[in-house]
C-alpha cells in the first residue's frame, strides 16, 4: 500500500484529524429519541413544522453540515430563494404516516466526496428558484394509495427550464481545527436571480434540561456563548474552547439563541426573546427577532448574492480557533487537499476503470458522510429530564423500557442521514465491510462498539434500532468481523488479532443469547422473528402468531448456521495464533452439524420443490409456507471449507473431527463432504449439500423466478401469477410479487421485501457461491441463466451476479443508469447524469432505485464488489 498523505493522517492519532466531521444529521425531527408523546407517536410529536422553532433534546440537524465529535458546536447552511415561507435550513420530506410508501425525503442532494479523516469533503444540493411546494408534496402523496408511485419534487415542475440553484460545498482542513469552506453557487436558470446564503454556527442545546453532568457528560447547565464582532462570529465553550467563523465578503452577522420558540408553538413564555427561528423570521419578515447586541448561542453570516443566468459565485468562510483570514493559504489548502484526496483514492481504487472508480468514490463518500454523532441515553429518556415535565405514565411500558443500560453518545455509521438517521446493527455490519476498504480502523471500532457493555444487552442481545432495540436483527456481526479482519490485513499487511479476539469473546455472549432465546424447543431450529426482512412472508414475524403454534424459520436457522461457521472460522484463525482456541473450533463445528441436521430432519427442505420454506407447526400439523424467497436462500449462505493444511496445523481439532464423523454419523453427514481437486482433498461444511445445490440454483438463476438483470430478487417472479395464500384465524394472508414499492401496510409500507433487489443478501449469496467455487472449481457447473444452455462454474456465476448489481449504477447500452429509473432529467441532463444515489433497494425488473436514497448503509457494499473484482 502506498503511504499517501491521507494515510499518514489516518495513522496520526495525536493530531485528531477526525475531531471535526460530517457528524450532523440531515434530520433530527420525527425521531424516537425526540418523541415525548404518551404513546410513541414519533412522527407527530416533533414534526417538520416544529423543527425550525424547537430546540432538540438529543441531536442536531442541518444541511451539508459538520460538527465536532461530541456535537458541541455545529456548522451548516441555510438558504432562502426570496419566495419560500421559511428558511431552507434542513431537508424536507414526508413522515411515515404522510407518504404513500412510508417516510421519504423530497429533495435532491448528494455526498460526492470525503476522505476518511474528512480533510476533504464535497456536498451538493439542488434548490429550486420557485416557492418550494411543501403543501402540494404532502397533499398529493396523501391522496395516492400504495399501488401508485411516490410523487416527487421533480414531478411538481420545480426544476422546469432549469430554474434552480446548483450549490456545492467543498471542505478542506488546513489543520485538525482549521476548516476552509468554499460554497459555489451556480444559477442554472435562464434569468438572473438572487439567493440568500447563511452559513450558520450554533451550539447544541445542552443547557435547557436541568442536567448537571449527565452520565455521558453531554449535557450540563453551563451555557456557552456566541458573539458577533466586526463580522466575525466567536463561539466560546467551557469544554471545547474557542472557535471562530469568518468570511471574505460583506455579510451581516445575525445572532439568536438555540432555544425553543414556546410562544409560537404553545403560546407560552419564551426562555429567550431571540429564539431558535429568530434568524429566519428576521431574514424573511424583517422581524426584530435577532439580538442587536450580537450575543447568543446561534449565529449566521447573511450573504445576499445575485447571479446572472448560467453564472456562478463563491462564498468563502473559515472555521478555526483564531479567526484566520480567507487568504492565499485558504485557496492553497483547497487545492492541496483535493490533490491529496485524488492520490488516496487512486491508490485505493487501483484496477478500476474510470466509471467504476467514480461509482466507488461516490459510494465511499456516502459511507463517510453517513457518520453521525448519535445520542440517546435510554434511561434519561424514559425517566425524563429534571427541568421537563414528568413523563406520562405510558412511558413506563413504552418502547425500549428493557434497554435502560443503553447509552448512545458516539460517532456511529447510520443507515441513512434522513430516512433512517439511526443505526441498525445488521446494516452497520455491512457498512463496516465497505468502510474497511478506506478506513479499517473505524470499521473495527464500529463493530466493537455494538458489543460494548453499554450497547450489548446484559443478556447478550445486540441492539436492533431505536424504534425497538429489542427487535432481532440477523446475526451478521461475526461475518462482518471476518471480512473486516481480512480487508484490514490485506490493506495494512498486519493482521489485527487483538480486534478479532476481542470481538470473538463478545460474540460468544451474543451466540448464547440466540441459542437460549430463539430456539424455543431446543431442537436447533430457530424462530428469529423480524430478522430484518420485514414483510417478506405472509405473517408479520415481529408480532405474535395469530394462532397457537410455532413458526420454524428457514432464514433464522440459516442465519444461525452461518453464525456457527463464522465463529468456527474466527476460532480457526485465532487457534493458529493461540492454541487455546482450538477447543472452540470443535464447539462450533459440532453445533453447526446439529443445526444442519435439524433443518432437514424438521422438514424445512422441500424435496419436491427443491427449496427451503418456513414451516408453521400447529400441534401435530405442519404447514410449509411455500413462498420462494430470500427466506429460502439463506441456508445457501452457510458454507465454508476445510483444507488439509488447516487440519494439519490443528491436530486436536482434526482428531475431534474424525471422532465426530465416526461416532455421530447422523449429524456428521453435513460436515463430511469430501472432494479431491488437483490432488488435494478438501472438506465442505454446508447446509446445502452438493446434490441440493444445483436444485436450489435452478430457482435462483431462472429469469422467470429469482434472477433479475440487476441481481437476485427477494421473491420469485413466479408469484406474480401464482401468489401464495393461506387462511389463519379467519384471515386470508398472501404473498405475491411486487417488484417496486411496497403494496402492504406492514412496517409502514416503505420496506418491501416482496420482489425488489436488496444488496446485503445478494452479497451473502455471492460470497457463498465463491466458497463453492473455490472448493469445486470446474468440477461442478450449472446452467446460467436457466434456458441459455450455457454452463458455468460457481465462481463465474458469482462474478456475473456481482456484475449485475454493479450495473445498477453503470451506464447501459443506451447511456442510461438503471438506478435513475424513469427520471429523464437524470438520464439526459449532463449536470445530473453522474450524480449517483445509493438506494435502500432496487426494482426487481427495471433496477430503479427505491426506498431511502442516500447511501443506505448496505448498498455501500458495491465498494466491496468492485474492489474484490479488481
Amino acid at each position: 500500500m502506498a503511504m499517501t498523505t491521507e494515510h499518514q493522517r489516518l495513522a496520526d492519532t495525536s493530531g485528531n484529524w477526525k475531531k471535526w466531521g460530517p457528524y450532523l444529521a440531515e434530520r433530527a425531527w420525527g425521531t424516537v429519541r425526540e418523541d415525548y408523546s404518551a404513546y410513541g407517536n414519533a412522527w407527530e410529536d416533533l414534526p417538520h413544522d416544529h423543527a425550525r422553532s424547537r430546540a432538540y433534546r438529543w441531536n442536531e440537524d442541518g444541511m451539508g453540515g459538520l460538527c465536532d465529535d461530541q456535537q458541541r458546536l455545529c456548522f451548516g447552511f441555510a438558504f432562502w430563494n426570496g419566495v419560500d415561507p421559511i428558511l431552507k435550513e434542513r431537508i424536507f420530506g414526508l413522515t411515515g404516516n404522510e407518504g404513500n410508501h412510508g417516510e421519504d425525503a423530497k429533495e435532491y442532494w448528494w455526498f460526492l466526496d470525503s476522505t476518511p479523516t474528512h480533510s476533504w469533503m464535497t456536498w451538493r444540493y439542488w434548490y429550486q428558484q420557485s416557492e418550494f411546494p411543501y403543501a402540494r408534496l404532502v397533499d398529493e402523496n396523501r391522496r395516492r394509495d400504495r399501488q401508485q408511485p411516490e410523487f416527487e419534487l421533480l414531478d411538481t415542475g420545480a426544476f422546469d427550464e432549469d430554474r434552480y440553484w446548483d450549490i456545492t460545498a467543498d471542505y478542506a482542513k488546513a489543520g485538525p481545527d482549521d476548516i476552509c469552506i468554499r460554497l459555489t453557487v451556480r444559477n442554472a436558470g435562464p434569468q438572473s436571480a438572487t439567493l440568500h446564503v447563511l452559513p450558520s454556527l450554533w451550539f447544541r442545546n445542552t443547557w435547557s434540561w436541568g442536567c448537571d453532568n449527565t452520565r455521558d457528560n453531554s449535557s450540563d447547565n453551563t451555557r456557552p456563548t456566541i458573539t458577533a464582532d466586526n463580522g466575525v462570529i466567536t463561539a466560546e465553550h467551557h469544554d471545547l474552547g474557542r472557535m471562530t467563523l469568518k468570511g471574505d465578503g460583506t455579510a451581516t452577522v445575525l445572532v439568536c439563541d438555540n432555544d425553543t420558540n414556546v410562544a409560537r408553538l404553545w403560546n407560552g413564555d419564551n426562555p429567550s426573546p431571540f429564539p431558535k427561528d429568530g434568524i429566519g423570521d428576521h431574514v424573511i419578515h424583517g422581524a426584530p427577532s435577532v439580538n442587536p447586541d450580537g450575543v447568543g448561542t446561534k449565529a449566521a453570516l447573511w450573504h445576499v448574492v445575485t447571479v446572472p443566468a448560467g453564472g456562478s459565485t463563491e462564498v468563502r468562510i473559515r472555521l478555526s480557533r483564531d479567526a484566520k483570514d480567507v487568504d492565499r493559504t485558504f485557496t492553497r489548502t483547497l487545492t492541496v487537499r483535493r490533490q491529496e484526496a485524488d492520490e488516496f483514492f487512486a491508490e485505493r481504487l487501483a484496477g478500476l476503470d474510470d466509471e467504476a472508480a467514480m461509482i466507488a468514490r461516490q459510494a465511499m463518500a456516502g459511507m463517510m458522510w453517513t457518520k453521525q454523532w448519535y445520542h440517546y441515553d435510554v434511561e434519561q429518556w424514559l425517566d425524563g429530564d429534571p427541568a421537563g415535565p414528568p413523563p406520562p405514565d405510558a412511558r413506563r411500558t413504552s418502547r425500549n423500557r428493557e434497554w435502560r443500560h443503553l447509552n448512545n453518545a458516539d460517532v456511529i455509521s447510520v443507515c441513512d442521514t434522513w430516512e433512517y438517521p439511526w443505526y441498525a446493527t445488521w446494516d452497520l455490519a455491512f457498512q463496516c465491510v465497505a468502510t474497511a476498504h478506506i478506513d479499517p480502523g473505524f470499521a473495527k471500532d464500529q463493530l466493537l462498539l455494538m458489543c460494548r457493555e453499554w450497547y450489548m444487552h446484559p443478556n447478550g442481545q445486540l441492539p436492533a434500532y431505536e424504534w425497538a432495540y429489542g427487535d432481532v436483527n440477523p446475526p451478521v456481526h461475526a461475518w462482518a468481523a471476518l471480512r473486516v479482519f481480512a480487508i484490514d490485513a490485506a490493506t495494512t499487511g498486519s493482521p489485527d488479532f487483538v480486534f478479532l479476539e476481542s470481538i470473538f469473546h463478545k460474540l460468544l455472549l451474543n451466540f448464547t443469547w440466540w441459542v437460549n432465546r430463539k430456539d424455543a424447543a431446543g431442537d436447533n431450529v430457530f424462530e428469529g422473528g423480524f430478522l430484518g426482512m420485514d414483510n417478506i412472508g405472509p405473517i408479520d414475524r415481529s408480532a405474535p402468531l395469530p394462532v397457537e403454534g410455532r413458526l420454524e424459520q428457514s432464514d433464522a436457522t440459516g442465519w444461525m448456521a452461518l453464525f456457527c461457521l463464522n465463529m468456527l472460522e474466527i476460532s480457526i484463525t485465532l487457534a493458529e495464533h493461540s492454541p487455546s482456541y482450538e477447543e472452540m473450533c470443535t464447539k462450533f463445528l459440532e453445533h453447526f452439524a446439529y443445526i444442519a441436521t435439524a433443518i432437514h430432519d424438521r422438514g424445512l427442505w422441500d424435496d419436491d420443490d427443491g427449496f427451503y420454506y418456513d414451516v408453521l407447526r400447529l400441534g401435530d400439523d405442519r404447514i410449509p409456507l411455500r413462498v420462494r424467497s430470500m427466506v429460502g436462500l439463506l441456508p445457501l449462505c452457510a458454507v465454508t471449507t476445510l483444507g488439509p493444511e488447516t487440519l494439519a496445523r490443528l491436530p486436536r481439532f482434526a482428531g475431534r473431527l474424525e471422532w465426530f464423523i465416526r461416532n455421530k454419523p447422523h449429524f456428521a453427514r453435513h460436515i463430511d463432504h469430501r472432494h479431491t481437486r488437483d490432488g488435494v482433498e478438501g472438506r465442505l461444511l454446508a447446509l446445502v449439500e452438493p446434490g441440493r445445490l444445483e436444485r436450489i440454483l435452478a430457482r435462483v438463476l431462472d429469469p422467470t423466478e429469482l434472477l433479475s438483470d440487476h441481481g437476485i430478487r427477494s421473491v420469485s417472479r413466479m408469484h406474480r401469477d401464482h401468489p401464495f395464500t393461506i387462511e389463519l384465524a379467519g384471515m386470508n394472508l398472501s404473498v405475491d410479487y411486487a417488484p417496486g414499492e411496497g403494496t402492504t401496510g406492514l412496517f409502514g409500507g416503505n420496506s418491501n421485501w416482496r420482489g425488489p433487489i436488496w444488496f446485503p443478501v445478494n452479497a451473502l449469496v455471492i460470497e457463498a457461491l465463491r466458497a463453492y467455487g473455490r472448493f469445486f472449481g470446474d468440477d461442478i457447473t450449472v446452467e446460467h441463466p436457466i434456458g441459455s444452455g450455457a454452463q458455468h462454474n460457481m465462481t463465474a456465476v458469482a462474478d456475473d451476479l456481482a456484475a449485475r448489481l454493479v450495473n445498477l449504477f453503470r451506464e447501459d447500452t443506451d447511456g442510461k443508469r438503471p438506478v435513475h429509473g424513469w427520471d429523464e432529467k437524470f438520464h439526459q441532463d449532463p449536470q445530473w447524469h453522474d450524480l449517483i444515489p445509493f438506494h435502500e433497494y432496487f426494482h426487481g425488473d427495471t433496477g430503479r432505485g427505491l426506498g431511502a436514497s442516500h447511501q443506505t448503509g448496505w448498498t455501500g457494499l458495491v465498494i466491496d464488489l468492485l474492489l474484490r473484482k479488481a
